[in-house]
């Protein structure tokens, strides 16, 4: 008898672990059919409880930054905030702006494996985006700086509120194409996606809530 309950329970708690790992490998990946690059989109990458958890963590113990920024010469506050971290020390560098990082706290450690998990592929940094509101934007831009190599893989983990992200053919601007990156989704781009096209996260004049957005990837030495 009692053989025949611990196999039984045994039996049940497998399924329970195997169904609480579900969560890390989503079943509906979309594609963004965009010439010249590779975009996957995982809607559901965490579950709503897990990314509202690991949002609260981040927001409230991250030591957040605002640096500025040159526009045709003049001196502006960057409009969102940020901070990084890596497992090399290295720091990171764009748009005249260099960055130190952080050691990884066990939150970002976790979030990490995650997505090493899914995308097999392993990262050294963790940039983190704070976007307080609608008026905090990120512009056109690629993740092609010398640091990361040629065609970096990019895994980025959005957690918060909703916002309309964009991509742009570097050589077509016309071509514009749109998602919206939801609460607890990944959004991995990769192959020659930062050569080809542009993305940026723009202003918005509706009322949106904060929104963190964590971007892996590898910064080589």
């Amino acid at each position: 008898m009692v053989s025949i309950f611990f196999t039984i329970w045994t039996y049940v708690l497998g399924l329970l672990l195997f169904v609480k790992s579900m969560s890390l490998f989503p079943t509906s990946p979309q594609y963004l059919n965009l010439q010249g690059a590779d975009v996957v989109y995982y809607s559901s990458f965490l579950t709503h409880n897990e990314a509202s958890n690991y949002f609260n963590k981040l927001y409230q113990d991250t030591p957040w930054q605002q640096d500025t920024i040159k526009v045709f010469g003049k001196t502006h506050l960057q409009p969102r905030l940020t901070a990084i971290y890596a497992t090399n020390n290295l720091p990171y560098s764009y748009s005249n702006i260099t960055m130190y990082p952080h050691e990884f706290t066990a939150t970002l450690h976790e979030i990490k494996q995650k997505v090493e998990i899914l995308v097999k592929h392993t990262f050294t940094t963790c940039l983190l985006n704070l976007y307080r509101d609608g008026k905090d934007s990120n512009g056109w831009h690629s993740d092609d700086e010398s640091s990361l190599g040629k065609n970096p893989t990019i895994a980025s983990v959005s957690l918060g509120a909703s916002r309309v992200f964009k991509f742009r053919d570097k050589k077509a601007k016309s071509s514009v194409s749109s998602i919206h990156l939801e609460h607890g989704s990944l959004l991995l781009m990769q192959g020659a996606t930062q050569h080809n096209w542009q993305h940026q996260l723009p202003k918005t004049s509706k009322f949106v809530e904060p929104r963190i957005n964590l971007t892996f990837r590898v910064i080589l030495g």
